[in-house]
Parts: structure tokens; sequence; C-alpha cells
């Protein structure tokens, strides 16, 4: 016996040795300020990091700690987010403005610590503050550790694909003249791909991402949509991809031809170059869910060029319809989650708190001596279960929730909506009764490790369209997703409990319904909204109020000393 336990204590020294030597800590320092770029025939001044669009891209292992020394020295408030990091018991570094922080202030600095555990694949980082993300963002991959593998065959090379938006215009201005006349937004310009518009566009044909490929060679993609305000399909000429893992979380292989990917969604996909040499586009533009909107409705390219290619014209591929919902919905719900990867976690099957919530758009009221651009001449707005969220200015929640402090935000965000109606019927679309909202700062309170499970239901208020919606420090499981007003006898019954997908944002069908479920292990203030960043100034939002667990792991810390003040 005795034997037993000096072998056993030996194996887990041995462990804890081990992973100590595999974690390291990766330091980067981002220099956020004024750049001069050139676009669509255009010089234009933009907001970037370290001056580069997209801006750093961060490698890190799983384990390692990511240390971001971040120094503003543009002209506007700053925050960066690192989307889709869990942040175990390191909220402070989250990023949203007034959620976790005030905002880094011109001429001030702040540096973002945390240590990546549980999580491999492709994630990203991006502003937190208005409409700044447009510019400021950048490529987070998290490989492996030391002497693990991935779950799929290792490929050749490894290749960052990070979709974005561009305006013709200083974005923050755009944002503001909307806000002020409670209207919506001028549309984009273009799409780019890292950084670059495609040879569609003009001024652009030197403008265009390449990458050189071997034949009979396997690349991973590694794709990220920081478009601000639109959903994307992505094609490859003559190609199929298969995907193996989005939002950082491995899938079963799935076979396919083309990718839909939302505003803050990842997915990896292996390219096996197994055309004859010649030159592809690769090409992306948007799924565009809501009928009778204005979108940009262009189209962006990159070349892959097979080595010993000889005609420099690329094939060109067939993307879907703007409008094709049927092929975005075959995408979304076909992905299944891979049970044998080594951070799968199994659905948790008691729930705690269960909860239906409205998602979609509305009217607030305009105010006196006011003229507003919205419908009835009100001002757009947006809401779960008919509260329009907004962010309070004099703290941040975080702050407020770990000093105790009252006034910030209330805890009585409702578990079902206020009214029962035929949510996705389009003839309530203007139905004065139900699109007003009124602005409240209202989130859900949990307890430490308990489970919610989350029906987000669309509506058809003031025009329907899909809604990615993204919840800050955890993955969920994707249980179902369907059209329609959701059954709570029948659609339950197609509840996926074994092998559902994981993610951070979920794409919420047009017109209808998902199921999500999540187990709240971490204690901390994690805001939950819109990823179309036209709806979360209108109050698409709100945010879970984490308790904590009662014990030192369990316990939120204490913020760093240079943690900004408002």
């Amino acid at each position: 016996m005795a034997r037993r336990v000096v072998y056993l204590l030996a194996c887990a020294l041995a462990l804890l040795a081990s992973t100590l030597t595999s974690a390291a800590i990766v330091e980067h320092s981002f220099h956020v300020q004024n750049l001069t770029i050139q676009r669509l025939c255009q010089k234009r001044v933009i907001t970037a990091v370290n001056g580069s669009l997209p801006g750093p891209r961060i490698r890190v292992r799983e384990g390692d700690t990511l240390v971001v020394h971040v120094y503003n020295l543009s002209p506007y408030n700053l925050t960066i987010h690192w989307h889709g990091i869990f942040q175990l018991l390191s909220g402070w570094a989250d990023g949203p403005q007034y959620a976790t922080q005030c905002p880094i202030l011109p001429g001030h600095s702040y540096t973002y610590r945390f240590t990546i555990t549980g999580q491999e694949g492709t994630l990203w980082w991006h502003a937190h503050v208005q409409w700044l993300r447009a510019t400021v963002y950048g490529a987070l991959i998290i490989r492996p550790r030391v002497g693990r593998s991935y779950p799929f065959p290792k490929p050749y090379r490894e290749v960052p694909i990070v979709l974005g938006e561009w305006w013709n215009a200083n974005v923050i201005d755009v944002e503001n003249q909307a806000l002020a006349s409670g209207g919506a937004p001028n549309i984009s310009n273009a799409f780019t791909i890292n950084g670059r518009p495609g040879d569609l566009y003009p001024c652009s044909s030197s403008q265009t991402f390449k990458i050189k490929v071997v034949q009979g060679k396997t690349y991973l993609l590694r794709i990220v949509n920081a478009a601000l305000n639109n959903q994307l399909f992505f094609n490859i000429a003559n190609h199929k991809m298969t995907v193996v893992a989005v939002d950082a979380s491995y899938t079963n292989p799935y076979v396919t031809d083309i990718v839909v990917i939302a505003p803050g969604q990842t997915t990896d996909v292996l390219l096996t170059a197994d055309q004859p040499p010649a030159s592809y586009y690769m090409a992306a533009h948007p799924y565009a869910s809501a009928a009778g909107v204005l979108v940009d409705n262009t189209t962006t390219t990159g070349i892959i060029v097979y080595d010993g290619a000889t005609s420099p014209k690329p094939i060109m591929p067939v993307l879907p319809a703007f409008n094709d919902t049927p092929t975005a919905h075959k995408f979304y719900s076909n992905l299944t989650g891979l049970v044998t990867s080594p951070f799968w976690i199994p659905v948790p099957l008691k729930v705690d708190e269960p909860m239906f919530i409205t998602v979609g758009l509305g009217l607030a009221a305009c105010g006196a001596n006011a003229t507003c651009a919205g419908p009835f001449g009100q001002r757009l707005a947006a809401s779960m279960n008919n509260a329009s969220f907004q962010f309070p200015t004099k703290l941040s929640m975080l702050q407020a929730f770990f000093n105790n402090v009252d006034g910030i935000y209330t805890t009585d965000f409702p578990n079902q909506p206020p009214l029962v109606f035929d949510y996705t019927n389009a003839n309530n679309s203007f139905n004065q009764s139900l699109v007003m909202t009124t602005k409240s700062t209202k989130v859900k309170k949990v307890k430490f490790n308990s489970t919610v499970e989350m029906v987000m239901q669309n509506t058809a208020l003031i025009g329907v369209e899909n809604h990615p919606i993204h919840l800050h420090g955890f993955n969920f499981h994707v249980l179902a997703q369907g059209f329609g007003n959701f059954d709570t006898v029948n659609d339950r019954k197609k509840f996926n409990l074994v092998n559902p997908q994981q993610r951070n944002t979920i794409a919420v069908p047009v017109g209808g319904w998902t199921v999500v479920r999540f187990q709240a292990n971490n204690p901390g203030v994690w805001l939950m909204h819109c990823h179309l960043d036209v709806h979360l100034p209108w109050g698409l939002a709100t945010a879970f109020v984490v308790e904590n667990g009662g014990t030192p792991s369990s316990t939120l810390p204490p913020p760093p000393p240079d943690l900004p003040h408002c």
C-alpha cells in the first residue's frame, strides 16, 4: 500500500512538473493610435494596433498566461475584449467597457493578464468600445500544450483568414450620427480578408490576400468573422472544406463547400489542395437574413495559387444568394461536438435556471423636443424580454459586484417575456402595443455552479433577422435550433444531449429559436449581447452576475492596481 501511495505521489508530481514546464508567459504590447491607410481609392485615418490592419496575431498554448500591455494613444476611449476566453477568476481582464472595466482613457494604459485554461483553437481579440472594433481586432490562436496533438491529422500549414468590414468614413462618426437621429447607420463600403478588400473592388488589385499551396497538402484555415454588422458566406472555388472546430471547440468533421459565419464566431476548416494546379478565388459576401434592409452587397476575395500554376486568372466560386436561409441553417445546425476531444464537457442534465428570452428589435421613446428617424417618429431600439439594456457610466458592473455598490444595475432581468404573443408573426411587426421598450440596466443573478438553460426566441418586431448572440466568460451547449415559435413539448424532443456543438456565439435563426445550456462556474459579471454592433447600443444585451462560490478557488480576486477608473 505504501509503495502505491509513493507511486501515485510520484505520478502527480511528474504531471505537475510537466504542466509547469509546458506553460509559458506570453507578453505583448499594443500601441493603439491613428493610422493613415489607403483603401478603395481613398486615404483614411483609422484606429489601429501597432500600425497594422488586422492587428497583431497572438499565438499561445493552452495553459499559457497571456500578458498584454495596452497603451491608448488614440483620441478615443478604449478597451480590449479577448473574445471567447473563459477568464477563469480573471474577469477584470474580459474587457467590455462599463461591464468589467471603465475604459482606458486617451493617454493611459492598462495591462490585461490572464491564463488560458481548457481551451484550444481559434479565438480573437477586439475593441469593445463603440464601433472601434471595425479596425481594432486580430486573431488569437491557442495551440495544444507541448506533448498533445490536434484531434485531426496535422496540417501542412496553418493560415488565419480574418474577415472584416470597411467604411469610407470614420466609424465612430457613422455610429454617433445614427444614435443621434434614432435611425439606422450607413452601411459599409467593402468587406476584407486579412485587411484587404480584394481585386473586385476599385483600386484594390494590389490589395488581395494570397495563399500559395502545394498540390496534395492539407491546410488549416482559421476563419474569424470580425465584420461589424454582417454574417458572411465563405467559399473556395472547386474545393471542399472540412470543419473541425468552431469557437475554439472541436467538432466532428463536417464536409461542406460553404461556411456560414456570424460576427464573433470562428470556424476552423481543413482544406486539401486536391485540384489541378491553377488559381482559385476564396470569396465572402453577406448572409442578409432580414428582408427589405439595405446591406453591403459586395464580395471580398482572396486567391489560392497552386505551386506550378500557369494561368494567373483565378476561378470564381458560386456563393449562395444573400438571403439563402436554408443553406445557412443547414450549416449552423449540422455541426456536432467531438466528445473524444480533451476539453469536451458533457451536457449538464439538471437545469437550475430555466429562461425564455425574446430577442429582437423595437422602439424607444424619442424624447422631448427631439426628432427621431425611426418608425412612428420614435427611436430604434432593441431588447431582450422587452428590457432594452443601457450601460452604466459611473462605475463598471464588475466593480459594483465586487464592492457591493448599489445603484449601478438591478438584478430583476425577467426569466420570461412580460407578454406572450405570436413572436414570429410578421403581422405584429409594427404593432405599437408590442414594439415599445424602455431603457434599464437589468441583469440576471445566478448562484455559482448553477446550470442555466436559455430558450432564445427571435421576434418579428420592426422586421425579423438572424441575431448572433455572444455570451462572455463561458461556452454553452447548443441543444437545438428551429423556426417559428418554440414548442415546449415537441421541440424539446429534438434536443441533442449527447454531442451538441459548444460555442460562445450562436446565430439565433431568423424567425426562429435556439436553446443553449451552460454551467455558471465562474464568479463575476458576464455580458450577453448581439454581436451585430448596430444592435448593441440599441440595447440588445443583458448580463449574468454569477455569485462567488464560497471558497478561495471560486471567489473573484481583487482587481489589479492599474484597473482604469471612470
